[in-house]
């Protein structure tokens, strides 16, 4: 590690492949993906974060995938009622409904999707967040959200290297599969999981960075690849102001700060000279003007829109069809594509 004055810093694992405005990329696994996969979706990237809603430990994350790479229909007996609502162990309660079939069509909806993303997808981002799983003492299968269930009615144990490994080890092989030219890049979650103390959450991190540490060792992996979050934020971030009230959660300086480390290292040099375009646009796009009739104000919609139209020329992946619809009705008052104008 390089050291200065006042702060060490990480040294970044060296990149194979970097990702760009023409490779997609998808997020999956703890909050921390939601964290950097957001920050790319509002920069115009293609991203896909967490088909499955929040997933925190290994295991659960590989069984996502898998039913991605299956392409896994969800039926009436994969759910569970609880307090008034239908829900999935294989999923967060944001795909619960009230009514099952609901549950069923918004669970089965997003897997057709994200099944199709993922097979094409560059870039897989994948983040532990804890090595405790649970299983549903009724059935014994693995879960990934409770919802609010009982404690006693699932058993608790931690998941040792080898297992989270030989785990990999064939999911892997099955990505590869089905995806050959997909990049895999891991990383531990540095948001802290203390419901079992602060010495079981070290033990717990632990035996994820080691688990990684091993499946990276693996000869034929050498499409994966490790970006150090967790280790910037211990040993970078080293104070409590880098984190939210609850003391748990990092703070917005904190993921900026991490953005802008993990941009420096996985974006190519064309998408960066880019990303300042993208700012600039989202930046039109939530500007109050002070008098709409103005020309200056005219000129500056018809300034952003063509700007939005050179862009998606070289970059077909970026959306920016919020935006279009957005410049166009404050010029016409009326919703138009720009081939109108």
């Amino acid at each position: 590690m390089a050291k200065n004055k006042f702060q060490i810093t990480v040294e970044i694992p060296q990149f194979r492949k970097k990702a760009g405005y023409n490779t997609c990329n998808m997020f999956i696994g703890s909050c921390f993906t939601e964290n950097m996969g957001s920050i790319m979706d509002t920069l115009k990237f293609c991203v896909d974060i967490n088909p499955f809603g929040i997933l925190y430990n290994p295991a659960s994350i590989a069984g996502g995938i898998r039913d991605l790479l299956r392409n896994k229909e969800f039926r009436k007996e994969d759910l569970i009622e609880h307090n008034n609502l239908w829900h999935s162990f294989s999923h967060h309660g944001h795909f619960s409904s009230v009514l099952a079939e609901e549950t069923i069509r918004k669970i089965n909806e997003r897997i057709v999707y994200s099944s199709a993303f993922l097979k094409n997808t560059g870039f897989l981002f994948i983040t532990f967040g804890t090595a405790w799983i649970y299983k549903y003492k009724k059935t014994g299968k693995l879960v990934s959200n409770c919802h609010k269930i009982p404690e006693t009615e699932f058993d608790r144990y931690r998941l040792t290297v080898d297992e989270i490994v030989a785990e990999y080890r064939n999911l892997l092989n099955e990505i590869k599969k089905e995806n050959p030219t997909c990049n895999v890049i891991f990383s531990v979650s540095p948001i802290r999981h203390l419901k079992n103390g602060a010495i079981e959450n070290k033990r717990s991190k632990a035996v994820l960075l080691l688990a990684i540490d091993k499946i990276l060792a693996e000869p034929e992996n050498k499409n994966c690849s490790y970006f150090p979050a967790y280790e910037i934020v211990m040993d970078e971030l080293r104070d409590y102001r880098f984190y939210s009230d609850d003391m748990i959660h990092i703070s917005d300086m904190a993921i900026n700060h991490i953005w802008d480390i993990f941009k420096e290292n996985h974006i190519d040099n064309e998408s960066m000279k880019i990303i300042p375009q993208v700012q600039k646009i989202n930046k039109a796009f939530k500007h109050k003007p002070f008098n709409k009739n103005l020309p200056e104000y005219i000129s500056f919609l018809r300034s952003s829109l063509k700007q939005i139209e050179e862009l998606e020329i070289k970059f077909p992946n970026l959306n920016f069809e919020q935006e279009k619809r957005h410049f166009n009705y404050e010029l016409y008052g009326t919703f138009k594509d720009t081939e109108h104008l």
